[in-house]
């Protein structure tokens, strides 16, 4: 466990056996921290898995507010909702911050991992948890790589899946961002390659890759309408530029900087075809429907990602949302992804009744999408 704020809803699942990873080490054992919302139901057939951003946390009710409650997309009185703080986090997940066999935190020393070991720990969460059967996993930016990873690697456990501004593929415009703050926390001498006192963290490294991440996740519109160039003319400080000031102190605050670096390499060796052989062929083997959700201003996985992740999925839905917040809008405009997300599920449990009374469903299409939306569905 870290020393990191955590909600009292936080629940601990230990795994002795080691986990092997993709870099060919073993994780010898680790804890997932999580909550969950609503009870597993009899057939165990009625999980939901959500899966979180960078430096989230398993509060998906918090972050994600707008998408919980009665008769919302996410509604506990329905669905056994399931959020896991990440393999490799430190909102207590094993993972630099945690403490290894030794008793000493692992610092530097915890192994590389990837998104598919983050989804091989949260199937493990799920087995022990007894679900059977998931209804959807869903998640946006790190997690919506990570919902891509569910639906092929428990392809017969997952019955559909809704990635959010994420990518097939970490694109060498979102390797570059990643590699800028790796070079900001090199940068400050506490750093030390990772190998930092804990109490006397790299704050100003961490800080400033902050900064730089805040600026790939928010667009020009949205920090032109919000700050201008308020303070320059008097010759104080820009707004703007104190706004990334508290965005990179507040993070020093709640995270740890080697998690930070890990999870940045995490995302950059994103491939779902990796091993597996071409992207075209490995995606339209995925035989899930699929939610593909576009930010229209994002700059950071763009939303030619989307698309071009959408044409390949066997059974993909295209949505774009209109948002003037960048990559950040699948938070911030949490309302306008609601009901996409319902009206999705709405129509695969009409198809799934559908089929169960025989009845042909080619109204499939039938529930109407929110006018804010701009929708291109392809072979669903």
């Amino acid at each position: 466990m870290t020393g990191f704020v955590l909600s009292p809803e936080t629940r601990w699942q230990r795994f002795i056996e080691p986990l092997p990873l993709d870099n060919g080490a073993v994780l010898p054992g680790f804890e997932l921290a999580y909550r969950s919302w609503g009870r597993l139901s009899a057939e165990r057939d009625n999980a939901v898995v959500v899966c979180h951003a960078l430096t989230g946390t398993a509060d998906a009710d918090e972050w994600w507010g707008p998408l919980f409650g009665p008769g919302r997309a996410l509604d506990p009185a329905h669905d056994y909702i399931v959020c896991s703080n990440a393999l490799g986090g430190c909102y207590g997940s094993s993972g630099p911050a945690s403490r290894a066999p030794d008793g000493r935190p692992w610092g530097a020393r915890f192994p590389t991992v990837t998104v598919r070991d983050q989804v091989r720990a949260q199937m493990r969460l799920a087995d022990s948890l007894g679900i059977r059967r998931i209804k959807l996993v869903i998640g946006g930016s790190m997690g919506g790589l990570q919902a891509l990873e569910w639906a092929v690697l428990d392809s017969e456990r997952v019955e559909a899946i809704a990635s959010v501004a994420a990518s097939a593929r970490h694109s060498p415009w979102c390797i570059a961002w990643s590699e800028a703050q790796r070079m900001a926390l090199a940068a400050d001498p506490k750093y030390q390659d990772g190998h930092y006192e804990p109490d006397d963290p790299p704050v100003a490294g961490l800080a400033a890759a902050r900064a730089m991440a805040m600026i790939g996740y928010r667009s020009p519109a949205s920090l032109a309408q919000r700050f201008g160039r308020v303070g320059s003319d008097a010759g104080g400080d820009f707004a703007v530029a104190a706004w990334l000031r508290h965005h990179g102190d507040a993070l020093v605050r709640r995270f740890d900087a080697n998690s930070y670096r890990l999870l940045l390499d995490v995302l950059d060796s994103h491939d779902v075809a990796h091993g597996r052989g071409e992207l075209a062929q490995v995606l339209g083997a995925v035989g899930q429907p699929a939610l593909i959700v576009s930010i229209d201003s994002d700059a950071l996985y763009v939303p030619e990602d989307q698309r071009h992740l959408a044409d390949l999925l066997a059974q993909a839905e295209f949505v774009s949302i209109d948002s003037q917040f960048g990559h950040d809008g699948f938070l911030i405009d949490a309302k306008r992804l609601e009901p996409l997300v319902r009206s999705f599920r709405a129509r695969l449990a009409k198809r799934a009744e559908d089929r169960r009374t025989g009845v042909n469903d080619v109204s499939l299409y039938s529930i109407a999408i929110a006018d804010f939306a701009v929708c291109r569905r392809t072979n669903f």
